[in-house]
């Protein structure tokens, strides 16, 4: 063989090498393969599903990969829903220096594993159900300049040796569960930058002084962390400082000088807490965009230095003790948006230039004692959302630029001497939800047309006159206060229009003719006066047909039923009724005689028309017909947010949305809305009705926010934040695709509320069954002081789009303060969930929740709802006869998913449903055994449960009941 033979073999068999080796390495790469377990291992979750080299050969290219040098350098899995845990082997790829595990439903303890990753210079947990201490060896990160688990449930100490992450710039703790003390050794952080410890349960200290000697940190946020004591001076050495928030804590004491001198400073928030004296005189800090010292005991004057914050656009003041004048350069700064002084002693008068120099917001200058006119520059800007300057001494007309700012949402200005005609344009303004102006010197009269949005109207004790309009749009009104003032004419029909009309006051005027008998729109009418008029004819009989009528006071003939001495006492100080018969102390009806003198048919109509309206006969005995006036209540006031999460949206991309064509659900407590918000999808807004006399649903908002505000659980709906003002109440969840439970189960429901749904197969069931049980376990066993909700329901368990279940509106939850049993106030529950001895006892303890899960078990593996049966039984009880009748439980189950594959898991859950039902409370597991029992059997990993194989030695306690003992059929199933 020839030299250049072998020349030529020898190149293609190199060649022939380098073709398989290359082939080889593009069939199998271990940074690659590593990826392709990580996904195994979180059983393919669809954000994932790009992870695929069929779709792309190059790892590096996948969505959350980055890679330096063709190596794996950074993992950004935020917000994509993966549930379960972190995997050991993710250190494998050795070059990972950034782990960004945001936002998803991991669980367990701290992932200690992780350690391992040599190279780690950025790690975030936050917002995920993680749990347990943070380690004591957490300084095994030593080259970690970022830290970030917030938004977990880790509790107890926050570890000294946090203290040497010397390289750490960022220190996320917030919005966790921490019920211990965190270590002076964070201010040995020397490259700082960050720091969130706000929404924890930190025991009560002061401001570590070592905080101070953090000369880079330009954040600090311990809203909410159990910060008592004082403020030191030395804070003022944190040069760096941009953003501080100490809010809605208990410190106390002087603010210090050396806090208003930082250059640097931007965000100052101190409100919520019991700090007093007066503002330092002296202010540098000219970068201050935001200051909030709202909610304190402060008092003395407002620096004249605030009128050199060139950048201030926030200033609230309200709730102090402030006196003196308002300083007139704060009428001049250029960026001032919201400007709120409501609750103090000041006087003088309001910055003449207010607004003149500024995109203006809000003004709330209320309950003060101002003196002067409003200033008539305030709506310069074209921004005005509303003035809130009740309760003062102001005078004047209104400026006229009020009548043209088609921004306004709110103006109330009551309590005041206010005189003259109101500006046309601002009866009309287009966007004008509240206008009150009661109790001032107004005078003129009502436009034919006002603002079409107006929801109150508050007009009370002025001089207006005149006809009330009749072209006006009234239909979104809600309160319509005209009380004490000139008005003549009719009462027009379109006042009966508006269907969530609440209160109509019309009384002190000198309307005429008759009451509009067209008034069944008034299904929301709890309080109508109409009386000290000159209005004629019979009180409407429907009337008697309005649900929510409480308080009632017109004029007009009394009917013929009540034409009785008995209710003689009811009809006291009202000149406006009149009787036909003598026997009551009132004036008697014009009439002549022939008009009195009734034919016999025409009696015994008037009379069936009466029977017809025993509800206003039943309220006019039991009320009293004339109301003393009320007080005016403070409404109105501006909206406020409490976040529990990191939100990317305000309250103003919430509050547009809360329309009826938005609205997804009625309940006792209130409405439950479907909000689109651009960047975080859907929410949804569970908003509390606003009957301030109420204290049931104001307890139960409280419990809610108390309860799920401080709960972090894959298997507890997730609450985002509460929005609130003085007149409502928001709640903010995430939103669950796939509704309540109830309306999957139930064919009626199924049919109407879910429609083309298909029936849920049996594992799917399985799963909802186990995460419900995760929740209330977790309540029970998880939290202390144990949570017991108290309304345990399928309608209360919500499914996302994996129909993984949550458990949802603690309204009804209460606090066990104690171990033991504690008495409840009110019983609370539905119907076919209440345990027997919360009927007869009112008796409060876990127990009650075993039984009420024990019925939505039986409704998972019957199909039937929890009234099922007659009056005198319902699921519950029916399943128990059944079994105890001896007949074969495989009859009981639902017929649709009944499958022989499936037959034995379903009688075990039917029998876990009968035992957990049992009539006393002792005979009932814990959540924690059914979960143990549920546990056993052999579905995928649910929520970090781990499967434990099938056993057919079930948990002993479902067997070796009376009521729980199989049939010798069902053995042989």
């Amino acid at each position: 063989m020839g030299t250049t033979t072998l020349i030529f073999l020898s190149y293609h068999f190199s060649t022939l090498f380098l073709c398989l080796s290359y082939t080889k390495s593009q069939a199998y790469d271990p940074e690659q393969a590593i990826l392709l377990r990580i996904r195994q291992y979180w059983q393919s979750p669809p954000p994932l599903n790009q992870w695929s080299p069929s779709i792309s050969s190059s790892h590096c290219s996948w969505p959350g990969v980055n890679c330096t040098n063709s190596s794996i350098t950074g993992l950004h899995f935020t917000n994509m829903n993966i549930i379960g845990t972190i995997p050991p082997f993710i250190c494998d790829l050795k070059n990972l220096t950034v782990l960004d595990f945001y936002n998803n439903s991991f669980v367990g303890m701290f992932p200690v594993a992780l350690f391992s990753c040599s190279k780690l210079q950025y790690l975030s947990l936050s917002q995920n159900y993680f749990a347990g201490a943070i380690p004591e060896d957490i300084d095994g990160f030593s080259g970690l300049s970022v830290l970030d688990l917030s938004g977990n449930n880790f509790t107890g100490n926050v570890p000294a040796a946090i203290g040497r992450l010397q390289e750490l710039k960022k220190l996320g703790l917030d919005q966790n569960q921490f019920n211990g003390t965190y270590p002076p050794e964070i201010g040995n952080l020397s490259n700082l930058e960050e720091l969130s410890m706000a929404y924890n349960d930190f025991l009560p200290s002061s401001l570590p002084f070592s905080f101070t000697q953090l000369k880079q940190l330009r954040w600090l946020w311990m809203s909410a962390s159990n910060l008592i004591g004082e403020i030191p001076e030395t804070v003022g050495e944190m040069v760096a400082l941009e953003h501080l928030d100490l809010s809605r804590n208990k410190l106390e004491g002087n603010i210090p000088s050396s806090l208003f001198m930082l250059k640097n400073l931007s965000i100052m928030y101190l409100f919520r807490n019991r700090l007093c004296g007066e503002i330092p005189h002296v202010v540098e800090a000219l970068k201050l965009v935001e200051l909030d010292l709202s909610d304190n005991n402060l008092t003395g004057k407002i620096p004249d230095d605030f009128g050199k914050l060139q950048n201030l656009s926030v200033l609230n003041l309200f709730y102090n003790q402030f006196s003196g004048e308002i300083p007139e350069s704060v009428g001049r700064l250029p960026a001032l948006k919201r400007f709120s002084l409501f609750s103090n002693n000041l006087s003088g008068v309001l910055p003449p230039e207010l607004g003149r120099h500024s995109m203006l917001e809000t003004v709330e200058a209320s309950s003060n004692k101002l003196t002067g006119r409003l200033p008539e520059f305030i709506c310069n800007g074209g921004k005005l959302l509303g003035v809130a300057a009740f309760d003062n001494n102001l005078h004047g007309e209104l400026p006229e630029s009020l009548g043209n700012c088609s921004s306004l949402l709110m103006v109330s200005i009551s309590h005041n001497s206010f005189t003259g005609n109101v500006p046309v344009g601002l009866w009309t303004s287009s966007n004008l939800i509240y206008l009150m102006l009661s109790d001032n010197l107004f005078a003129g009269e009502l436009p034919d047309e006002v603002s079409g949005n107006l929801k109150r109207l508050e007009i009370s004790n002025n001089r207006f006159s005149g006809k009330i309009p009749i072209g006006a749009s009234w239909r979104n009104l809600t309160v319509f206060n005209a009380s004490n003032n000139l008005f003549s004419g009719i009462v027009p029909q379109e006042l009966t229009v508006p269907p969530l009309l609440t209160t109509l006051l019309l009384d002190r005027n000198q309307l005429s003719g008759a009451i509009p008998s067209d008034i069944v729109s008034w299904k929301s009418l709890t309080t109508l006066n109409m009386s000290q008029n000159q209005l004629s004819g019979q009180i409407p009989k429907e009337i008697g047909f309005l649900p929510n009528l409480l308080q009632l006071d017109l004029s007009g003939e009394i009917p013929i039923s009540l034409e009785n001495t008995a209710y003689k006492s009811s009809f006291l100080n009202n000149p406006g009724l009149c009787t036909r018969s003598s026997l009551l102390s009132l004036n008697l009806c014009h009439s002549n005689t022939q008009k009195s003198i009734k034919s016999s048919t025409q009696f015994i109509a008037l009379i069936s028309s009466i029977l017809a309206t025993a509800f206003v006969l039943v309220l006019l005995l039991s009320l009293f017909v004339i109301r003393v006036y009320q007080k005016k209540l403070i409404l109105n006031s501006p909206w406020k947010l409490t976040s529990f999460q990191k939100l990317d949206f305000t309250e103003s991309d919430i509050l547009p949305g809360l329309t009826e064509t938005n609205l997804i659900g009625t309940g006792g407590s209130g409405k439950v809305y479907r909000v689109s918000v651009q960047r975080s999808g859907l929410v949804a807004v569970k908003r509390i009705r606003s009957d301030k006399l109420d204290q049931k649903l104001e307890k139960q908002f409280h419990a809610e926010v108390q309860i799920l505000g401080r709960i972090r659980h894959f298997n507890i709906v997730k609450l985002l934040c509460y929005i609130y003002n003085e007149d409502s109440k928001l709640l903010v969840y995430e939103y669950m695709e796939r509704s309540s439970l109830d309306q999957w189960l139930h064919v009626k429901k199924r049919l109407t509320n879910v429609s083309g749904s298909a029936c849920l197969d049996w594992p799917t069931r399985f799963r909802i069954a186990v995460g419900a049980a995760q929740g209330l376990s977790y309540l029970h066993h998880g939290c202390s002081p144990p949570i017991i909700h108290r309304d345990v329901k399928s309608s209360n368990i919500l499914l996302d789009s994996a129909f993984n279940a949550k458990i949802a509106d603690f309204g009804l939850a209460k606090l066990l303060v104690e171990k033991g049993e504690a008495s409840a106030s009110v019983m609370a529950g539905s119907f076919g969930y209440i345990a027997p001895e919360y009927v007869n006892t009112v008796k409060v303890n876990e127990k009650i929740d075993v039984y009420s899960f024990g019925v939505v078990l039986l409704e998972l593996t019957t199909g039937k709802e929890a009234p099922f049966g007659d009056e005198d039984t319902c699921l519950a009880k029916w399943a128990w006869r059944h079994m105890s009748e001896g007949r074969p439980i495989v009859n009981a189950l639902d017929k649709e998913i009944t499958e022989s594959s499936y037959l034995d898991e379903m009688i075990i859950v039917f029998k876990l449903g009968v035992k957990c039902t049992s009539k006393l409370p002792s005979d009932r597991p814990s959540m924690r055994e059914v979960l143990r029992v549920l546990g056993q059997y052999n579905y995928p990993v649910v929520n970090g449960l781990k499967n434990r194989g099938r056993d057919s030695h079930v948990t002993p306690f479902i067997l070796s009941s009376k009521n729980g003992r199989a049939s010798d059929s069902d053995e042989n199933v």
